[in-house]
């Protein structure tokens, strides 16, 4: 009796022993979470006037990026689809603008999100991807597009890349607010005409300096 009295007392106290957490889960558990660096993406919104069908258009077809982005473009809006914006179409190969850029994911009317690069003039940056995601949403007889451009780092070129982009995203915006506003698409001669030009201009600095 005496020995099965003290194997019962022995089984509790494991059982006791085993039911208290142990000090250093204790300490886990009752820790602050570790400190995660915040994503800062570029950030912007603008209400325009046409149903999300016709914006979501003007994103998803070479014909839509042309009336209101750049003047030749390359679109394709399926997973791993092109999206490519030329925005010097007389640049070489690679060096056009958003050249060899992917549609990542895409829910018709809703969302698009697609790799982008750096200009040609940041090499280094250029080499890296980075992610814009837009979505769309119905708001009164318009649509709301949110849009956010993520994925920076911190060092070499990366400030530079941002910087510009900061710049250069809200007037891309602010020509699509301007293309539904006109019901008029961007007329890109004036702008052809000065790319085909510079370009003369460096071809023939270039030959005058060949010996």
């Amino acid at each position: 009796m005496r020995i099965l009295l003290a194997c019962l007392f022995c089984c509790g106290a494991l059982a006791v022993q085993a039911a208290e957490p142990p000090a250093e889960l204790l300490r886990m558990l009752a820790a602050p979470p570790a400190p995660r660096a915040a994503e800062t993406a570029i950030e912007l919104s603008r209400l325009i006037k046409a149903p999300p069908a016709e914006v979501w258009k003007a994103w998803t077809t070479s014909e839509g990026i042309t009336s209101f982005f750049a003047p030749e473009a390359r679109v394709e809006a399926k997973p791993g689809g092109p999206f490519e914006i030329y925005i010097d179409p007389y640049a070489a190969p690679g060096m056009k603008g958003a050249d060899d850029m992917r549609v990542l994911a895409v829910e018709p009317e809703k969302l698009l999100s697609f790799t982008w690069n750096a200009p040609p003039h940041l090499p280094q940056a250029r080499q890296q991807r980075t992610v814009v995601i837009l979505r769309f949403a119905p708001e009164g007889e318009g649509t709301r597009l949110s849009f956010s451009h993520l994925g920076w780092g911190s060092e070499g070129e990366w400030p530079q890349a941002r910087a510009y982009f900061e710049k250069a995203w809200p007037r891309v915006l602010d020509k699509l607010q301007q293309r539904f506003e006109t019901g008029k698409p961007v007329d890109w001669t004036p702008w052809r005409q000065q790319l085909q030009q510079s370009h003369a201009n460096e071809a023939a600095k270039t030959k005058a300096e060949k010996p």
